[in-house]
């Protein structure tokens, strides 16, 4: 086909249209190598090939305990973590490529487990706010097991009774001369039940004296004898001494183990609310062929 001849304005119109089309080209080339790639998660270690990344990193590190947190700042921080880390990892693929995880058993725990879990995750609010005794609870607690426990005064207590007051003068001048308080009471008490201890009681505790002296045992000082106390028995004189830091301790044990007990306690009540509220609103029945008496399990 014959074309006609083009014209010197027609072919400055092509050019220009060319060159317009480059221009547009190469800036749209620029515009899109000048855009960053998107971020990538940083990786702190690759595990044969799996990578931990600082995000899995920072979410275990957080939700360390406190006291578990702190042990690992002693032990070399961030690096030991990320070291157990490590071999925690290598541990779960050595387990999955054994195929610990496909065996029925593994795979009953597992069931039981989230069960477990589930269970937990419904009561944890309700138990939570209510399993930790008060102050007064505790008080009170620890009120009904008063003759276990030592009260705020903390001493020893010994005593030795005399059938007059002479008597009892005499040995009280004696002691405050030095003499030996439990020697005293071995030779001159007429308390049967004291006399061969030297007159000690042990660590003081409620109802351990009778009340006049007991009036008179929280006015002394460690080591200091009291004048002679009149009762119908006759006359006690009574001596206090600080008690032995193990006793202390001891009592302190003591202290805890009843307050986890009222813990256990409260929680078991809560339990036992929450089981009722709920079986209010189901319905619970044996089977015909069960072995076993209804009981609690279908009451309201």
């Amino acid at each position: 086909m014959h074309r006609p001849p083009i014209d010197s304005t027609t072919r400055l119109a092509i050019r220009l249209c060319c060159l317009i089309t480059v221009t547009i080209g190469g800036t749209l080339l620029l515009l899109t190598s000048c855009t960053p790639p998107p971020s990538e998660e940083r990786v702190v270690a690759f595990v044969n090939g799996k990578p931990i990344t600082q995000t899995e990193f920072d979410n275990e590190w957080t939700d360390l305990p406190e006291a578990t947190r702190a042990r690992y700042e002693k032990e070399g921080g961030k690096q030991v973590f990320l070291k157990e880390l490590v071999d925690h990892e290598l541990l779960m693929q050595e387990a999955r490529k054994q195929g610990l995880d496909q065996s029925d058993a593994f795979r009953d725990r597992v069931r039981r487990y989230k069960e477990k879990l589930l269970k937990e995750e419904l009561l944890k609010d309700r138990m939570k706010a209510t399993a930790e005794p008060t102050k007064e609870e505790l008080d009170r607690y620890y009120e009904q097991h008063a003759g276990e426990l030592l009260t705020p005064l903390k001493v020893r207590v010994a005593q030795m009774l005399l059938p007059n007051f002479p008597a009892a003068k005499d040995l009280e001048t004696q002691v405050n001369r030095g003499g030996d308080f439990g020697k005293f009471a071995q030779r001159y008490s007429i308390d049967g039940k004291t006399k061969a201890k030297g007159g000690d009681l042990g660590p003081y505790r409620k109802g351990l004296v009778i009340p006049e002296v007991d009036e008179v045992l929280r006015t002394l000082k460690p080591g200091m004898v009291s004048a002679p106390i009149k009762t119908d028995a006759g006359y006690y004189l009574v001596m206090i001494t600080a008690l032995e830091p193990e006793i202390i301790q001891a009592d302190l044990a003591k202290r805890e183990r009843l307050r986890q007990e009222l813990v256990y306690l409260k929680r078991k009540q809560h339990y036992d609310d929450a089981i009722a509220e709920i079986k209010a609103k189901a319905v619970v029945r044996l089977s015909d062929g069960s072995r076993y008496p209804a009981g609690d399990l279908t009451r309201r």
